[in-house]
């Protein structure tokens, strides 16, 4: 039996922690054909981001054509996508080929604060990619910069789920909700209602590409055919374990275990 085809549209990440490094490793953990298109390229590590530099929007294009003329993906994902320009492209071709199952992450900061989508680039995701999105993954921060509203718990975050909603995502998984009892709690808004996915918080310094790494697995049983629900308790699963056994590497923010 072919494996199902799973696509991360996405910058790269030298290190392997983060971006499409991380996206196609967890595709192959859960049994996925993993395929990429390259949106910028970065200078980075544990210890931080250097330098980034973004692809012209032609090589993205003809990246995109190379792998829907021959790879056609059951879901997909977009990771930085870096500007606006992009993001219209990006998003135009994605309509016009009625792209399945779309996650968009909307990576905006690295996780050494390093800023990787302008201003103009945040409203053309709202106004081009979140209309194609089964679901959009955003932390706290991102949920914010997003919808508009400041998001500083719970309360606060649903909120901003529901605004996104009402702006055209079909589902949206807020990352990185501080809970009671010690517990990092996710919420998940879709047609369903709501749905808290929590886990126990845990003490370590092993959580680049956290968010990456979360959204490729919930593609990842998406492409596999599971259903949005059951792949997000999944993903939140996978990536708990992840940071759990984390490997020593590196003497910053380092990477989770992509095979956990």
């Amino acid at each position: 039996m072919q494996p199902p085809i799973a696509l991360t549209i996405a910058g790269s990440d030298p290190s392997g922690g983060a971006g499409l490094q991380a996206d196609l490793k967890t595709f192959h953990r859960f049994g996925c054909y993993g395929t990429s298109v390259v949106t910028l390229v970065t200078a980075q590590n544990t210890r931080g981001v250097t330098m980034v530099e973004a692809l012209s929007t032609a090589l993205v294009l003809a990246q995109l054509h190379a792998v829907f003329d021959d790879l056609p993906p059951a879901a997909l994902k977009t990771g930085a996508i870096g500007s606006a320009a992009l993001i219209t492209a990006v998003a135009a071709f994605l309509r016009e080929r009625r792209a399945p199952r779309l996650v968009l992450d909307p990576v905006m900061i690295s996780k050494h604060g390093h800023r990787l989508l302008p201003d103009d680039a945040v409203a053309a995701m709202v106004a081009q990619l979140l209309p194609l999105a089964a679901v959009v993954t955003p932390n706290w921060h991102e949920a914010a910069a997003l919808s508009g509203l400041p998001v500083h718990d719970p309360a606060s975050a649903r909120a901003a789920a529901l605004t996104l909603c009402a702006r055209g995502a079909s589902a949206v998984l807020i990352k990185g909700g501080a809970g009671t009892d010690g517990l990092s709690v996710d919420l998940l808004v879709d047609s369903e209602g709501e749905l808290e996915l929590p886990a126990l918080r845990l003490a370590t310094t092993a959580t680049h590409g956290t968010g990456c790494t979360f959204a490729a697995a919930l593609t990842a049983h998406l492409a596999l055919g599971h259903a949005l629900r059951p792949s997000a308790l999944r993903a939140k699963a996978f990536i708990h374990h992840a940071i759990a056994s984390a490997p020593a590497l590196g003497s910053g923010v380092g990477p989770v275990n992509h095979w956990a």
